[in-house]
């Protein structure tokens, strides 16, 4: 009989465990359907490109993908016209780890202008990085560059922060590693859903700045 109680209980646990991660991924899916691009000839264009930040080496030693494809698609964007300036947010929490500075470095040795690239060095997670385009650099409308993935997390979020954002898709990565980035995603969009409904901020405002 107590058998029967642990095992009652612990399939509760279960099916209120999938519907936790279930019921966010079809929230983000349905609000960001439509939303997001892979063709450069079909997106509209915004004044503002927010590249969500990765770390540029992967603990192999090799670049990581994920930072590579991201700045390839940024400078797709603005050579094609389809964004004026480009603002990278990520996370600055220590002298030796530096993610916009190294997307700005890189965008530069593109061509990309230096006064057409703005950071944001308090872009720790993604929340932060799209309610500080609208709070600290005035942008309402904004173009988000990361994976699909991303860019759909991305977008649910900014439009319960009151920013009318799309998406452009760099390109994603399969294999083994792809299959757990995508898992950890399912538990970030849970994180994300229990985030807008408990409206949570950014870690840091601050000082407002004006692009362009």
């Amino acid at each position: 009989m107590k058998l029967k109680k642990i095992l009652g209980k612990t399939i509760i646990l279960i099916v209120l465990l999938l519907l936790g991660i279930y019921i966010p991924n079809t929230i983000v899916q349905h609000q960001s359907k439509g939303k997001t691009y892979n063709d450069i000839s079909s997106i509209p264009k915004n004044k503002v490109g927010l590249i969500l930040g990765a770390v540029k080496i992967a603990p192999s030693g090799n670049i990581n993908l994920y930072y590579q494809y991201r700045l390839e698609a940024a400078i797709t964007l603005y050579k094609a016209g389809k964004i004026e300036y480009i603002l990278v947010s990520g996370d600055n929490g220590r002298k030796d780890y530096d993610e916009p500075s190294d997307f700005k470095n890189d965008l530069i040795k593109a061509g990309i202008p230096e006064d057409k690239i703005y950071l944001d060095y308090a872009g720790f997670r993604t929340l932060d990085s799209v309610v500080r385009a609208k709070e600290i650099f005035g942008q309402e409308q904004i173009t988000i560059i990361s994976q699909k993935f991303h860019n759909e997390r991305a977008i649910y979020l900014a439009g319960h922060k009151g920013v009318k954002a799309i998406g452009f898709n760099a390109r994603d990565i399969g294999g083994r590693y792809g299959k757990k980035t995508k898992l950890r995603e399912r538990l970030a969009r849970t994180k994300a859903f229990i985030d807008v409904v408990f409206n949570v901020q950014p870690k840091y405002l601050g000082e407002k700045i004006v692009i362009g």
